[in-house]
């Protein structure tokens, strides 16, 4: 695995240490807050399987989801870069 070395400040550390659990390395610790966020899109398809399974959400609750989905797609308020 390709490493890389950071230089952090000692409050960063700390916020690091504060946050790093036994058996997590501090990449982990790094990913766990700064990766991938679940989508709605995601959601959507984990509720879609649940339903097929009998356990998930009804084609309505899932339609309407949908519509949300879309309707933020198209939606040109966005998150401004910092």
């Amino acid at each position: 695995m390709a490493v890389k070395t950071i230089t952090i400040d000692l409050e960063a550390y700390g916020l690091l240490v504060r946050r790093k659990r036994e058996g997590l390395s501090f990449s982990d610790v790094i990913k766990e807050h700064f990766g991938v966020s679940p989508s709605a899109g995601a959601f959507k398809a984990l509720m879609r399987e649940r339903r097929r399974l009998r356990r998930g959400l009804s084609d309505d609750v899932l339609d309407a989801l949908e519509s949300v989905i879309r309707d933020r797609a198209n939606d040109p308020v966005r998150y401004p870069e910092l």
